[in-house]
């Protein structure tokens, strides 16, 4: 291997962008749980609910499958260190901070039919405990009185989903309970029970509290999710206020799931909200997250007043501009799209904010609401997968969200805390959408790319969007970039089935050829694609038997078009290839006549290492190798180039392939880190433009088993 070329330009690539103007949270930091735990970690384990200590210094969040309290230093917030763990004799379900005492509510509930639960007081300094109280049911979440004289917990007894169609009323009834809060600790014996039994029209007799908050008065706001409800209680436990949430008439949504396309086009009217996270804006106004469970969910924000009177609704607003950056979970859950599920208030700068997390779409939502009956959707921040909760801490201009989802078993990301920062600075993400195109275009899973004119680049996605293979238009000279048209490859005018469209390359004619790689389990076949500027495939050409007799699951990742020759990274070894080596096949137009080199690519520290795309620019081809590990684990996301002058193929039937050497251009670790962010696992596309400029790119996975976030970013010149 050649010494590493330096890129030009590269230093400021991930930081360009408008002069320095308007204030932005900006992800600094992210903290992988697993780095709590010293020793063995358990298979399971997750950040959920967040909360800060009095002087923003120490975050601490439940981890409720491994039955923990975590805690993380942030002194400096862009360099989080791990404070351990405290086991809680149950499991943790909220945290709520006064000074440095944690309100910790747990769940000791034997069976749905004999709930049960206590709170407990732990000293944050010394993560002792100080005292705790037993709740008579299963406390759901927690909420501080803003003085710090009490808080409250939601008891929610929640239902057995599998028992009558997962419907409400199952007895036992949930109620909200209140506790004095005296020098830090907690006083049992001022425990006071709230009933909110016979409000709701739904199920009324079984309320099951959800979450709660509590404004400057005192006064505690409740949602009961599956009553469709919401409750305002005075601290002496009387009702103040009650009201249905209502619903909302959606339109412009996908709410089939139809396997694998993005088709905006449907309707849901009368969506009932059924809304989960709360939080008050002001002692009168509060915003509620409507993620839906028995039979709703609205996919966005609503803002009440306490008497009940409606200010303002997102409706599908908050989800397009998330099908806008490509987080829409397209096979999560299309009955209940991105789900809005926890939400945070904060005063930054003196402008007050909401903070919604979109739990299936991985994305927080940041809305001015200095005018609660006409908020502004200001930015979406990438998080880790599923955020659950957030805390605010505008006294040191921070936010932090804890994301529960631990992809251990799925092969994806663990689970993380996320900390943002509100700077002087441009917004980092995202840095691919669709905002600003004519049409909503939904969009993901950027498998392969390629440059055309002036800055204009193509992309294509993969297999996860089976029914609406497509080639999407991108102008990277915006920032961020843009992606102003979507065509779909057809067959006979229809979406082609059977593709999985892995690179794109221009045909120098106005088309393009296109790489698809093989699942013979699946009858997907390996194969180059021809296919018009308008997206009909013109012809169709397989694979020689030479290549067939040894073809393995792992096919081609990448194509790129040199004179009358089509060159095709094959991502792995396939059984006639020596170990840790991989074919770069052609195939020319001309002639018809295939061949190969070997690409020797790294032994992986641990899974594989794979090539993931080839793009020819000047004398040499660019090639993307990476390993299929995240977050800490990544070692291989890297940048190659070799001389085109050694990209001569020998024959398929020959015994005498030539390996080609390799020069290293850029490792790509540090860009894939700069936006505060853990390793993505999948770097699959790379463009060069005409001046030389090259830009890499993420794979989403379509947001399945996956935060959704795409980085898109220039990394230089090439020399």
């Amino acid at each position: 291997m050649k010494k590493s070329v330096l890129l030009s330009g590269a230093a400021c690539a991930l930081t360009a962008g408008p002069a320095l103007a308007d204030m932005n949270f900006n992800r600094i930091a992210s903290f992988p749980v697993t780095a709590n735990f010293d020793g063995a970690v358990p298979e399971e384990t997750s950040a959920e609910i967040i909360d800060a200590t009095a002087d923003g210094m120490v975050l601490v969040y439940t981890d409720s499958p491994a039955g923990v309290l975590g805690a993380i230093d942030i002194t400096d917030p862009a360099n989080p260190q791990p404070l351990g763990t405290m086991a809680m004799d149950g499991e943790p379900t909220a945290v709520s901070i006064i000074g440095t005492t944690a309100f910790v509510g747990i769940n000791t509930s034997e069976s749905y039919t004999e709930p049960s639960g206590m709170v407990k007081a732990i000293d944050v300094t010394s993560m002792t405990e100080l005292a705790r109280c037993d709740l008579g049911g299963q406390p759901d979440s927690t909420g501080k009185a803003p003085d710090g004289s009490f808080i409250a917990v939601a008891i929610e007894n929640e239902r057995d989903e599998d028992l009558g169609e997962g419907r409400v009323p199952q007895m036992p009834a949930g109620d909200l309970v209140m506790i004095d809060v005296v020098d830090g600790s907690l006083d049992c014996g001022s425990l006071i029970r709230a009933d909110l039994t016979g409000l709701a029209d739904v199920a009324g007799e079984d309320p099951e509290p959800e979450f709660v908050d509590i404004n400057g008065l005192g006064e505690t706001v409740v949602t009961l999710q599956e009553n469709n409800h919401i409750v305002v209680v005075a601290r002496d436990g009387s009702i103040v206020s009650h009201f249905s949430a209502g619903s909302v008439d959606l339109d412009g949504i996908d709410a089939t799931d139809e396997r694998g396309a993005l088709i905006f086009t449907e309707s849901q009217p009368d969506r009932v909200r059924e809304p989960d996270g709360v939080q008050w804006i002001d002692d009168t106004h509060f915003a509620i997250a409507n993620e839906g469970d028995m039979d709703g969910g609205a996919r966005g924000m609503t803002i009440f007043a306490k008497d009940g009177t409606e200010l303002f609704e997102t409706g599908a607003s908050f989800e397009h501009a998330i099908v806008q950056i490509g987080h829409y979970p397209d096979r999560r859950w299309d009955a209940k799209g991105v789900e809005p599920e926890g939400i945070e208030f904060g005063v930054f700068d003196g402008t007050p904010f909401v903070f919604v997390m979109a739990e299936r779409a991985s994305v927080v939502g940041v809305y001015d609401v200095s005018d609660p009956a006409a908020p502004v959707l200001k930015q979406l921040l990438p998080s880790g997968i599923s955020p659950e909760g957030a805390v605010a801490i505008p006294s040191r201009g921070l936010l932090a969200t804890a994301n529960e989802y631990d992809g251990l078993e799925d092969g994806a990301a663990r689970a993380h805390v996320m900390l943002y920062e509100y700077q002087e600075a441009p917004a980092a993400y995202p840095q691919l959408t669709s905002e600003g195109a004519g049409e909503l275009i939904g969009w993901g899973a950027i498998s392969g790319m390629v440059a055309g004119e002036g800055s204009t680049i193509y992309a294509v996605n993969d297999s996860f969007y089976g029914f609406q293979p497509t080639i999407y238009t991108i102008d990277a000279s915006t920032t961020p970039a843009r992606i102003t048209a979507a065509t779909p490859v057809t067959r006979a005018g229809r979406p082609a089935q059977k593709l999985d469209l892995e690179g794109i390359t221009l045909d120098g004619a106005g088309g393009f050829w296109v790489a698809s790689e093989g699942r013979t389990d699946r009858v997907v076949p390996h194969a180059l694609y021809h296919v018009s500027a308008q997206g009909e495939i013109q012809a169709e050409i397989g694979l020689p038997p030479e290549l067939m007799a040894v073809e393995r699951r792992f096919g081609f990742e990448g194509i790129t078009k040199v004179g009358d020759t089509l060159w095709m990274a094959v991502q792995r070894e396939w059984a006639d290839d020596p170990e840790h080596h991989a074919k770069l096949v052609s195939y020319n137009l001309e002639t018809e006549e295939w061949g190969a080199v070997l690409y020797p690519k790294a032994a992986p520290e641990t899974g594989w290492v794979g090539l993931s795309e080839i793009s020819a620019h000047g004398d040499h081809v660019y090639i993307v190798e990476r390993d299929n590990r995240h977050g800490l684990e990544a070692v291989t996301k890297r940048v190659y180039r070799v001389p085109l002058a050694e990209m001569v193929p020998a024959t398929l039937d020959g015994d005498d392939m030539p390996t080609v050497s390799k020069e290293l251009m850029r490792d790509l670790l540090p860009d894939l880190t700069a936006t505060g962010g853990y390793v993505l696992d999948k770097v699959e596309g790379l463009a060069i433009l005409q001046t030389g400029e090259i830009f890499v790119s993420t794979d989403n996975d379509g947001v399945e088993d996956h935060s959704g976030e795409t980085m898109f970013f220039s990394i230089g010149t090439a020399p």
